[in-house]
């Protein structure tokens, strides 16, 4: 997430903004590979809050990526993506997202709050938090 650049530079948070925001555009066109060659570390961890079917934990870059595969293909890629704002700083970013989704006749629309956090320009932790656990959880049952 580092920028290459003196620490304290103002260049650093909007370099960290612009990986955060490139990263999100991957994701909304489905492109794993980039997410798992340029933005992940090979030891990230992602904490999916809340109690559905996918909400836990999910270490290294072969578990991150198979849950991100499998939100897909629940989803039929049928997952739109608002972008509402990345705030970020040297170690990490929050990305503040509506999701729209819909699945076997259901449709969910809901906030999600990302918390990142990075090293070496790339995100090493991931946080998610929906705004609505339970109808999250209700979706994807």
């Amino acid at each position: 997430m580092g920028g290459g650049k003196l620490a304290g530079e103002d260049s650093i948070t909007q370099s960290n903004e612009d990986v955060v925001r490139a990263a999100s555009a991957a994701f909304g066109r489905g492109d794993l590979s980039a997410l798992q060659s340029q933005f992940f570390a090979d030891d990230i961890l992602w904490h999916i809050a809340g109690t559905g079917p996918l909400a836990g934990d999910y270490e290294g870059m072969a578990e991150v990526i198979g849950a991100l595969a499998k939100i897909s293909e629940l989803a039929g890629g049928a997952i739109k993506r608002d972008l509402h704002d990345v705030l970020a700083n040297d170690n990490h970013a929050v990305v503040l997202v509506t999701v729209h989704i819909e699945r076997a006749g259901k449709q969910l629309k809901t906030d999600l709050v990302h918390v990142i956090h990075g090293a070496n320009g790339k995100a090493t932790e991931i946080w998610t938090y929906p705004s609505d656990p339970a109808a999250v959880a209700q979706f994807w049952s």
